[in-house]
């Protein structure tokens, strides 16, 4: 499993001349990275005196987040092995036989499916980024101030993670037949990118301004 490698194997990897893991796989990984940030944020915070402060409602959101967002760290680390195996169902139905009609029919369809399914995979990465985006607020806003960067650097993973994972939607749309089912993906890609700049933009503002 690539989850399973060490960093420089798995940079090795993406690096060689191999069509996978690529940009959806990585995508994945950089969204898990802003996710684990934003645990390291919120685990610097809960238990330390600037906490003991907070009213009970901000502790409790504080602590829903995270564990929320250790839930998502597991759920993307999955996504880095669930893109890899899709694309290569993708290159199995290409690889399929096309000498006669039914060969062709079966080809197209199968090559269809496996791209839709292809496509689904990061299209869920992107909406985890997007979940995890929605929880860093609270730690931008209460969380340790001597880790308002990592809560900087967390935002912008998992929002790179989002819109990374879009693109490898997008590009598998084009080939689909599929006229309403492309029009709706394209409307959920509008929509999560949409609300990623807005949640991304807005956690910065706050990075900054706790920055002077």
């Amino acid at each position: 499993m690539l989850i399973e490698k060490n960093v420089k194997d798995f940079v090795s990897q993406v690096a060689s001349n191999e069509p996978a893991p690529g940009g959806g796989s990585v995508s994945a990984l950089v969204g898990s990275l802003g996710a684990a940030l934003t645990s390291m944020v919120g685990n610097l915070t809960v238990g330390r005196k600037a906490y003991e402060k907070l009213d009970g409602d901000k502790k409790n959101e504080l602590n829903e987040n995270l564990v929320k967002v250790q839930a998502s760290i597991e759920r993307l680390n999955n996504y880095v092995d669930e893109d890899t195996l899709s694309f290569n169902k993708v290159m199995v139905a290409f690889k399929m036989p096309k000498e006669t009609e039914e060969e062709k029919n079966a080809r197209k369809e199968a090559i269809e499916n496996a791209t839709k399914e292809a496509l689904e995979v990061p299209l869920g990465c992107a909406k985890e980024c997007l979940e995890v985006l929605k929880l860093q607020k609270t730690f931008a806003l209460y969380g340790n101030q001597n880790a308002i960067t990592d809560v900087g650097v967390g935002a912008l993973l998992a929002y790179a993670g989002l819109e990374g994972a879009l693109l490898n939607v997008k590009i598998n749309l084009g080939g689909l037949k599929d006229e309403k089912y492309v029009d709706n993906i394209q409307n959920e890609i509008d929509r999560i990118l949409g609300e990623g700049k807005e949640l991304k933009e807005e956690l910065l503002k706050i990075v900054y301004e706790k920055l002077g």
